[in-house]
């Protein structure tokens, strides 16, 4: 974790003011120097000047002067002065720039203090009228003694045989006023350090654990309510966090993310943290994009989470290694069964919106807009697409995207006027602007899998669709030699709707009879597509640790993950084997959710999607009539 991406200008140019004396007299900073003039912090001229003095001393007031420069003029630049001389080749040279490293990672910086200009100048002035009051005072002690030498010599002329004293043990010292001090420590003791959220390194974001997990927490993100705990590259929300750490059973993610052994939960309590109230459910709020009439709305999806946060606050301590009662009892409240479904889904990071342009249709994604010709960020069923590539797709030829491309009748020039998509910098240097030959292959697939939703660290491409996998999402599961093969590689999806695959039309009857093993990828490719259709991974898990009422209703449950598992595992039979399970899913969706209008259309556009899908890749004729 690099502390310079959390430190403001401002604290690193005072870090830098601070210790400009102590660089000063670093030994033989030749290397050192040519280091800023390589990065064009100080002029040609000066190196040359100050790398040909011979004199230690007269080198050390150089490059004092050189460093007061660099702090005058290129003060703007303060953030690339640390990233060039904390290299790895120059620490190794300087222990000081490696002290001043140090000093940054572990957060003893911030007993640095500086004070207001304003109190500083009361400060300067007040200790030069002080000084001038000790003057004249020195001064009329000055004319005091010389007066009293006077009469002391005539007395002692006068009475040689009265012994005076000398006019030293009349005088009094000279009490000068001592001057006031700046005191820079640290208010703990030796060896105690404060908590890290206090420290201004972590001031926007924090380290968190979560069981053996490690992640990056944003505060602005988790005030408001959005995806907030960065990990394996991919911003996720703390409840997914949560999952992907094996607790997520707790649904309780404040006690069981912590920041250094403390738990979210009194980092908020004490006002170290901001939270935003989390909903539970998977129901969709809608938020409008402009502000003129007929608005277009955009449905953000919410995270599942904790109910009540009052629940927290009793008895924190006894709380932490167990689930909170109030999380069971919430569990079977009505609104759950109604707006939780079998399953929670995980939101996908960024916003989505779908787009037209004439015939073509689309999905853009916020995360990957960049603008009109960087960053493939319209997602087709076949590719992924620039908004010019999309639209030459659209209407073979070239034009203004911003008012030829559509999202729900309004030009995308109004979402960039609204500034829901921002177009880059020209000068922009990130991976979508300016990007690479591996981050070009990466732009070609999705940035999650297409069954589970979630990204992870390997995913595995096809190279003939835009789609992704993880290892044992796919079916078959793809095996760990072929991650290293670098010859392409084509997903179920595509392999399976090859043309050389269809024969000659056969019945319903005969295909439902036929053994599984000929047929097997026929079947995985009708799960894998439910998978991508299942938007909101509705029946791809168990629901009755969701739903305690659900086991009394259904008699015999059935998710698609259950169904993917007796596939890989060769349990079935026959294709009307695994037909019948399949069946088995929308049977138990309509059962249950029987007051629940929007899952059963849900549930009914998924079960006429995999009759549709199974006539096709099985080849079935229709019936001839008699």
């Amino acid at each position: 974790m690099d502390p310079l991406d959390f430190l403001e200008p401002e604290e690193l140019l005072r870090f830098f003011h601070c210790h400009k004396t102590e660089m000063s007299c670093m030994e033989s900073p030749r290397t050192f120097l040519s280091q800023l003039r390589d990065h064009d912090l100080i002029p040609e001229d000066t190196y040359t000047r100050v790398s040909h003095m011979r004199k230690k001393e007269n080198i050390k007031k150089a490059l004092y002067d050189v460093l007061d420069w660099v702090e005058q003029e290129r003060s703007q630049h303060i953030h690339l002065f640390w990233r060039c001389v904390f290299k790895d080749t120059i620490l190794n040279l300087y222990p000081t720039l490696r002290l001043l490293r140090y000093s940054l990672m572990d957060g003893s910086f911030q007993f640095y203090t500086q004070l207001p200009e304003k109190e500083k100048e009361e400060t300067d002035e007040r200790k030069r009228k002080e000084l001038s009051e000790v003057e004249e005072e020195e001064e009329e002690k000055v004319s005091s003694v010389k007066k009293k030498r006077k009469l002391l010599r005539r007395r002692m002329c006068e009475d040689d045989e009265e012994q005076q004293p000398g006019p030293s043990s009349q005088l009094t010292p000279r009490q000068r006023k001592k001057s006031e001090k700046l005191c820079f420590y640290s208010p703990f003791k030796k060896g105690e350090k404060p908590p890290i959220w206090t420290w201004p390194l972590y001031k926007t974001q924090l380290p968190v654990t979560c069981g053996s997990q490690e992640g990056i927490l944003s505060r602005e993100r988790l005030a408001k309510g959005e995806t907030c705990i960065m990990f394996q590259k991919r911003w996720f929300t703390p409840s997914e966090f949560e999952k992907f750490a094996g607790k997520g059973s707790s649904k309780n993610w404040k006690l069981s993310i912590r920041c250094m052994g403390s738990p979210l939960a009194r980092l908020i309590e004490d006002g170290h943290l901001k939270s935003a109230t989390f909903k539970r459910g998977h129901k969709t709020a809608k938020r409008s994009l402009f502000s003129s009439d007929g608005a277009i709305t955009v449905s953000e999806e919410e995270d599942d989470d904790d109910d009540d946060d009052e629940n927290e606050e009793d008895d924190l301590q006894n709380q932490e290694d167990r689930v909170s009662d109030s999380n069971k009892e919430n569990s079977t409240d009505v609104t759950d069964q109604e707006g939780a479904t079998e399953n929670q889904t995980e939101p996908e990071v960024g916003k989505v919106f779908k787009v037209t342009c004439g015939a073509e249709a689309g999905t853009l994604h916020q995360k990957r807009f960049s603008s009109g010709t960087r960053g493939k960020c319209i997602r087709t069923e076949k590719s992924w697409l620039t908004p010019m590539e999309f639209l030459k797709e659209a209407s073979s030829q070239t034009g203004l995207w911003k008012k030829n491309i559509v999202c729900e009748g309004k030009p995308l020039c109004a979402l960039i006027e609204a500034n829901v998509l921002k177009i880059h910098s020209l000068l922009c240097t990130c991976s979508l602007c300016k990007p690479n030959e591996k981050d070009l292959e990466n732009q070609k697939n999705d940035d999650q899998c297409c069954v589970c939703r979630r990204g992870g660290a390997v995913l595995v491409v096809c190279d003939s669709c835009p789609y992704s996998f993880h290892q044992k999402c796919h079916l078959p599961h793809v095996d760990d030699n072929l991650l290293g093969d670098d010859r392409p590689w084509m997903c179920t999806f595509c392999v399976t709707t090859q043309d050389w695959r269809y024969g000659d039309k056969r019945e319903m009857t005969a295909a439902l009879t036929r053994r599984i093993s000929g047929h097997i990828l026929e079947c995985q490719y009708l799960v894998l597509r439910l998978f991508s259709a299942d938007d909101k991974q509705t029946f791809a898990l168990d629901p009755c640790p969701d739903l305690e009422s659900y086991s009394t209703h259904v008699q015999t449950p059935m998710w698609l993950e259950k169904v993917a598992e007796k596939l890989q595992g060769m349990e079935y039979e026959t294709v009307g084997d695994f037909v019948s399970d399949v069946e088995l899913i929308f049977t138990n969706c309509a059962s249950y959710n029987q007051a629940n209008p929007e899952l059963l259309a849900l549930g009914d556009r998924l079960k006429q999607l995999f009759h549709s899908q199974f006539k096709e890749v099985f080849n079935i004729g229709e019936p001839s009539g008699d």
